[in-house]
């Protein structure tokens, strides 16, 4: 084994992930287990393929069943708000369901996360954190995506007002920002839309798209003590895709 993989800096901690039935939030999932966190998965999938961990039926637009599978949750010591989707549509084709799903989804879905998990580490006295992904998109445009960019600036936002106030009860609230990541809705979109295959082929300076692992070692280290004076921060995995120009 390597010294990497006996890592176990999040022994004990009670973890909930949502949107853990695709690729980035399982690799989440399983990147916090291997760690010695008890991970609850938690997503909208009846049947998901070996989940990590107890597994809930969830959808995270419904905040009634949110609060009570939260509540199921103890020790909670941090919930990671990361089920989203994306319908990419040139702006002048975006339709008012596409959009209001996006917000949904994405932007709701994440303020109910954090503010059941915020009421429930405030009643418990537990000095928590909340982690959402987020998305190097949410401060620069991509085309043909508008609705999910806008989405992810308010999940930026939403955590950045969350850290300020939350702070005095010593709970924390961090943003991880994926860049072009070649697993899930993104693996789709490169596949299926030639466009889009072509824009992200030239805009990573690194040279090579994401892996859904290196996005889950970033959430473990905000998990983890060596992130313990950070709140109110957005870190970027994206490979410095944010740096570089768009490809017309």
């Amino acid at each position: 084994m390597t010294k990497e993989s006996q890592r176990r800096d999040l022994d004990g901690l009670g973890i909930a992930v949502t949107g853990a039935a695709g690729d980035l939030g399982g690799a989440m999932a399983r990147e916090l287990a291997s760690r010695g966190a008890r991970v609850t998965s938690l997503d909208l999938a009846a049947s998901p393929d070996a989940p990590v961990g107890t597994y809930l039926q969830v959808d995270v637009t419904d905040r009634a069943a949110i609060d009570e599978a939260l509540a199921s949750i103890d020790p909670l010591d941090v919930a990671i708000g990361n089920a989203g989707i994306v319908d990419s549509a040139p702006f002048l084709e975006v339709t008012q369901a596409q959009w209001q799903a996006h917000l949904d989804v994405n932007l709701t879905g994440c303020f109910n996360v954090g503010q059941a998990a915020a009421r429930l580490m405030a009643a418990r006295g537990t000095r928590g954190q909340i982690v959402f992904t987020g998305s190097w998109v949410g401060e620069i445009p991509w085309p043909e995506i508008s609705a999910y960019t806008v989405s992810k600036a308010g999940v930026r936002m939403l955590a950045r007002a969350m850290a300020r106030e939350l702070a005095e009860l010593g709970i924390r609230v961090n943003v991880v920002a994926p860049g072009i990541v070649m697993a899930g809705m993104a693996r789709k979109q490169y596949e299926t839309d030639p466009d889009y295959a072509r824009r992200a082929s030239v805009v990573i300076p690194l040279g090579e798209f994401g892996t859904a692992e290196q996005v889950a070692k970033a959430v473990g280290f905000l998990c983890s003590p060596d992130a313990e004076y950070m709140t109110g921060s957005v870190l970027l995995v994206d490979g410095g895709a944010s740096l570089f120009r768009f490809a017309e």
